[in-house]
């Protein structure tokens, strides 16, 4: 089931209503990441505020939701002892089936036990099973006319004003794109939900035969889905699933959807049956005459002719799943800012459930997150926070602008303040405007990396955006960057000390002479363009202070709490103090072969990170970790270009990183898709330089394989990114819009010339026929005027088709899969076609694990699929 944005707060406010001190505790599943992380502080201080306890409990990836829905979700079930309760899924399990995954589906006859499971996830594509399906009801249940027993308040899986929960189900929170985009999917999987099986029992032995060849080519129809879309065996799969399934399991058996069914039902075949039966007399001879004369009785359709009409209809409604699910994969809206949307809702909305929403979006444009799936922006034009989501991320962003307006409205006195500090100029702020001063407010961040905290040389040397367009990993993109910085009145000694210490009139002058001097580099985007009434602040960040303790931004932020995440303050100053060798002996005796105890020690920085949004000494105290991060994704990605070791294959390029200091750093998925993207950004830039544009498929630039060694557990990790060029560029939509405009009325004001000149013509010629007495030559000037005009309106019309046509070409999103990261299908198809041991436990589509003596063969196989869609 689905639950609409609109009503988005239906759910909670009846678990607000229905809560008592005996209710069991929320149980908050949430995935390692910054933004679930974000919408995990958001929820547990709505549940605070309400005095509803709950339990967090962080999920590394399927095995450990597995795990957690055998030993945590289980017991809740009423069957199991337990008095049901409510599950909140946050960036976790919208790919797979979760009453299956987490254990709520038991047996084939019993429900869900009263355990209600709301999803936010911002991965695409959704789990059909789990958006339109989900009931409580037995699956079993039926009514007299053969119908699916519907769950009171739910229509085709939209939940509706009436619906009372607490009964239990798997409830989707649906950020607008289920309601808008799956209408064919939603028609197609109703369909499938309600038809009946074909059965084979009230037959002759003829039909019986042809029902068996049927039953035969339909087996064999689905051992072919199952061979392109998983590799469940046999004996596992079961046939009276009454569910889509998309599971992800830990090996090679990864099962990804089927169709839903149903069970075995009687109706249609027993009817068809009877029916043919009872039409047995009107084909008996007729008695008379006038009986023959008489129109003769229409021959029923046999079951066997029914039951392939059956099969027919059912493959056309396969097929549509089928194509949804091979789409690729995407982001949709943050799950930060879903769950400040909720808060909003319910009027809890305050500054420091925004500044978690701010950040939690923020951080999907490091980890490359967008409308296309993990790759690379090409967002140049709009500024600092570019990147996420196209219009819609800027939509999403202009709105949490506007709330922080309304939360933090101005003081006459800090006007003053401001404008003396050059802030109003463009000024980035560096302090707080006065010892409590914890407000958040706008500020035109340029592209660079935690620069409040590093000095400005190495704040814009480590920016994955500057490293890029400079080639920063060669010598002369390091003589160009020293060149910016000379014709910007910068010297090397003022941008290598600490920026907070940089002189206050270079500061000042900083933004100006940025926009004035990076067009001439090709860095149009480095900063957010001036203020104008049209486009206001687009593209500004957030700065928000905690008196005169820290003045962060929301990008340093998420970078700070990602690098927690991905290397773990423990784990830094292990390394840094004992050494790379000692450090790696270390890791070797805590993680096992099959990387639980990696997942435990995962786990253990997810409470550091949850720990350091709260508290800015901690938070501070994890800057050395970030900038460490960073530093090495800089030194290895240099490593690879200089050496060469970025191979082109079939279908995209291939990197590999096994040696070196930093190789431990890279095992962690997260970190590994940073420098993906880093590497990316450099070889789209080279593409550029060479041709002129990117390459790739559409000139969508060349996808990516980074793989990472683990030699403590004998794998690798492989993170697949795409080539970027899919987002849709806002200004450049925006400049297209404002052409087409333009031409517009150009057309109209053409349009107008030639009526005037017609209607002069025209009043002529009247004047002269009626001189002349001529009216049979006025009608014919009155037809070839009247020719003219049509002539006119067709030359518009078709120029007006031209520019339509020229728009679709130059929107890149318009036809629905262009350009997605289709990684995630290529792992299962080559795990179905090779011998290879693949373990795939991510919530990311595009991250897998291979062995390390598997690690060619996957790759050969991997080069032959389809990686963007």
């Amino acid at each position: 089931m689905f639950l609409p944005r609109s009503l988005i707060s239906h759910l909670y406010l009846h678990l607000l209503r229905s809560h008592h001190p005996l209710s069991p505790p929320v149980l908050i599943l949430v995935a390692l990441e910054p933004d679930a992380l974000c919408a995990c502080r958001i929820l547990t201080a709505l549940l605070k505020r309400d005095y509803i306890p709950h339990k967090i409990q962080p999920v590394s990836g399927y095995g450990d939701l597995s795990r957690a829905g055998e030993e945590l979700v289980r017991p809740m079930r009423t069957s199991e002892g337990g008095s049901g309760g409510v599950v909140v899924c946050l960036g976790v399990g919208g790919l797979v089936d979760l009453g299956d995954m987490l254990s709520l589906q038991v047996g084939r006859d019993e429900d869900m036990g009263g355990v209600e499971v709301w999803v936010l996830d911002a991965r695409r594509p959704w789990n059909l099973g789990n958006v339109f399906g989900g009931h409580n009801t037995l699956p079993s249940a039926l009514e007299n006319d053969g119908a699916a027993l519907r769950e009171p308040g739910v229509d085709r899986g939209q939940i509706m004003p009436s619906y009372k929960p607490g009964r239990g189900g798997i409830i989707v929170f649906d950020d607008g794109d289920i309601e808008e985009e799956l209408r064919t999917e939603r028609e197609a999987y109703c369909a499938l939900e309600l038809m009946p099986e074909a059965g084979d029992d009230d037959e002759d032995d003829d039909e019986s035969d042809g029902s068996d060849t049927d039953n035969e080519d339909d087996q064999t129809n689905g051992k072919k889905k199952r061979k392109s879309w998983s590799d469940r065996e046999e004996e596992e799969s079961d046939p009276d699933d009454d569910r889509p399934r998309q599971r992800r399991r830990s090996n090679s058996s990864n099962s990804i959807p089927s169709s839903p069914s149903r069970p075995p039902q009687h109706g249609l075949t027993s009817s068809s049956a009877g029916v043919a039966n009872a039409s047995n007399p009107s084909r008996s001879p007729s008695p008379s005459n006038h009986d023959s004369e008489q129109a003769p009785a229409v021959k029923q359709p046999s079951a066997r002719t029914l039951r392939r009409r059956l099969h027919r209809i059912r493959l056309k409604h396969e097929s549509v799943l089928q194509a949804y699910y091979s789409l690729g994969a995407s982001y949709s809206e943050p799950v930060s800012s879903l769950a400040y949307s909720l808060a909003s809702e319910l009027g809890r909305d305050d500054n420091d459930l925004l500044w978690m929403a701010i950040v939690g979006v923020g951080s999907m444009e490091l980890y490359g997150r967008s409308t296309t799936g993990v790759g690379i922006s090409n967002l140049d034009d709009t500024g600092g926070s570019a990147g996420w989501g196209g219009e819609r991320g800027e939509r999403i962003r202009q709105i949490l602008r506007d709330e922080v307006r309304r939360l933090n409205p101005p003081e006459l006195s800090d006007i003053g303040r401001d404008i003396n500090r050059g802030e109003a100029q463009g000024v980035i702020p560096t302090t707080a405007r006065s010892p409590t001063d914890t407000s958040i407010r706008l500020s035109p961040e340029p592209r660079f990396l935690l620069v409040r905290h590093w000095s400005l040389y190495d704040s814009m040397l480590h920016s994955p955006y500057l490293s890029a367009k400079l080639h920063i990993w060669s010598d002369a993109g390091r003589k160009r960057l020293h060149k910016l910085l000379a014709k910007m009145g910068v010297s090397l000694s003022q941008c290598k000390q600490s920026y907070t210490h940089m002189d206050m009139e270079l500061k000042r002058n900083l933004r100006q002479s940025l926009l004035k001097y990076a067009p001439v580099y090709g860095l149009d985007g480095l900063v957010p363009p001036a203020v104008s009434v049209h486009r206001g602040k687009e593209g500004w960040g957030f700065v928000r202070s905690w008196g005169w303790k820290a003045c962060l931004s929301s990008t340093d932020v998420g970078v700070i709490a990602g690098a927690i995440l991905e290397v773990g303050k423990a784990g830094f100053t292990g390394l840094e103090s004992a050494g790379w060798d000692q450090g790696s002996s270390q890791r070797r005796e805590l993680v096992d072969e099959e990387g639980t105890a990696e997942s435990e020690e995962w786990v253990g920085r997810f409470w550091e990170a949850y720990d350091a949004l709260e508290n800015i000494d901690a938070l501070k105290s994890a800057l050395p970790t970030a900038m460490h991060l960073h530093r090495a994704i800089l030194r290895t990605g240099t490593s690879l270009i200089e050496k060469r070791q970025i191979r082109h294959l079939r279908a995209f390029r291939m990197a590999v990183v096994k040696e070196g200091p930093d190789v431990q750093l890279f095992t962690h998925p997260a970190a590994l898709t940073k420098l993906a993207l880093w590497l990316g950004e450099a070889i789209a830039e080279q593409e550029r330089d060479r041709k002129g544009k990117l390459g790739g498929p559409r000139g969508r630039g060349t996808p990516l394989v980074v793989a990472g060694l683990n030699e403590a557990r004998g794998v690798y990790v492989v993170v697949g990114t795409g080539g970027g060029g899919g987002v849709v560029d806002v200004v450049g939509r925006r400049r297209s819009r404002e052409k087409k405009a333009e031409k517009a009325e150009a057309r109209s004001a053409k349009r107008e010339e030639r009526e005037k000149k017609r209607v002069e013509r025209e009043k002529k010629r009247r004047e002269k026929a009626r001189d002349h007495d001529g009216e049979d030559e006025a009608e014919d000037h009155e037809a070839e005027t009247e020719t003219e005009a049509s002539s006119s309106d067709s030359s518009d019309s078709d120029s007006d088709s031209e520019d339509s046509d020229d728009d679709a070409d130059a929107d890149p999103i318009r036809k629905r899969g262009i350009g997605l990261n289709r990684f995630g299908n290529a792992f299962q198809e080559v795990v179905d076609d090779a011998n290879a041991r693949v373990r795939i436990d991510s919530f990311e589509h595009c991250v897998v694990e291979v062995k390390k003596e598997d690690l060619a063969g996957f790759l050969e196989g991997l080069s032959l699929k389809s990686v963007v869609g």
